[in-house]
């Protein structure tokens, strides 16, 4: 008896190797005509594919995390590189991680920086709009650090704190749970704390639109006034291009509402022109509520988002954008 791979070569005419495969593979399943069910599957994967690499393509940020985690355990092993750095060992560990974030941000994004001398000196609150993903806010401390040599502190939603190999993470970069006495601490002791007020439910359930969604969160603005620092309203163009939600979809909305865990599938990825925009610095003024100070800070998000986007956000627009030359007016 003559075996599938014996009579692939016998013959006048040799089979190729896929014929060959595919004549294997139906002696083996004893299936009919197999090629044919092949074809559609090639087919299937064929039509299929754009719609997994954009579901798939959110992940390299989940890559860059681990990255900049690895990156750090492998410093913090290094011990004699303590000795290079005075004032804080983890210096150089930051500095590390902004050069990676920011080389993705210019590869990926072509990220700008606009306004960022509006920033004043000492402390200060930053508020920004929430993306599907933080990563604009990740340029933008990168971006700081590297070229302005000043370093954010960042407010972040409790799950993060759960994530498996974070920790070190969280650590070396500051980042706050975010009770009121902790960043008004952070801020009193000369600090630059970033806070989205929108956090995970704007992330997941803004959309095209660029709606702000913060509630009656005012919790920010009263650490603003206990710790006296001006608040920087900051806003990122496209942001809601490069990475989208299924946030408009009721069922993924009611069970975020139950659980509290962003479960809310994203998909996206796509390599849009970003550009950050740094709005006119709010003074303290020891008159003002929460209140009053809270919608003051959302106008202002809201003036830089009429300002810098397009409304409705365009996904091929955004694209287009990216391979511009010309630098949008600030």
């Amino acid at each position: 008896m003559i075996g599938g791979n014996e009579s692939c070569a016998a013959g006048p005419i040799p089979m190729s190797y896929l014929t060959c495969l595919t004549y294997i593979l139906g002696e083996w399943t004893g299936v009919e005509h197999i090629e044919d069910y092949l074809s559609y599957a090639v087919y299937l994967l064929w039509v299929l594919f754009p719609l997994a690499v954009v579901f798939l393509l959110p992940g390299v940020l989940i890559i860059l995390f681990y990255t900049s985690i690895l990156l750090l355990h492998i410093y913090k092993r290094k011990n004699e590189l303590k000795e290079a750095y005075s004032n804080d060992v983890w210096d150089g560990a930051r500095q590390i991680s902004a050069t990676l974030w920011d080389g993705h941000g210019r590869i990926w994004h072509g990220y700008e920086l606009h306004g960022a001398e509006k920033i004043p000196e000492g402390p200060g609150l930053i508020v920004f709009y929430h993306g599907a993903t933080p990563a604009d806010c990740l340029y933008f401390i990168a971006r700081l650090l590297i070229q302005w040599k000043r370093y954010c502190h960042v407010v972040a939603d409790h799950f993060v704190f759960r994530l498996p190999g974070f920790k070190i993470l969280l650590d070396v970069h500051g980042v706050m749970h975010g009770p009121r006495e902790e960043c008004v601490s952070a801020l009193k002791k000369g600090c630059l704390l970033a806070i989205a007020p929108g956090g995970v439910r704007e992330a997941l359930f803004s959309d095209e639109m660029y709606t702000i969604i913060w509630g009656d969160r005012k919790g920010f603005a009263q650490v603003a006034i206990d710790a006296k620092v001006p608040i920087i309203p900051m806003f990122t163009q496209n942001v809601r291009e490069g990475v989208r939600t299924l946030g408009g979809i009721k069922i993924f909305r009611s069970l975020y509402e139950r659980i509290r865990l962003p479960v809310v599938p994203v998909y996206g990825g796509f390599p849009v022109k970003l550009r950050t925009f740094i709005g006119d610095p709010i003074p303290y003024d020891p008159n003002i509520t929460a209140e009053e100070l809270t919608a003051k800070t959302k106008a202002a998000v809201q003036a830089l988002i009429e300002k810098h986007q397009k409304i409705p956000g365009n996904i091929f627009r955004a694209l287009m954008e990216r391979f511009q030359t010309q630098k949008k007016e600030e």
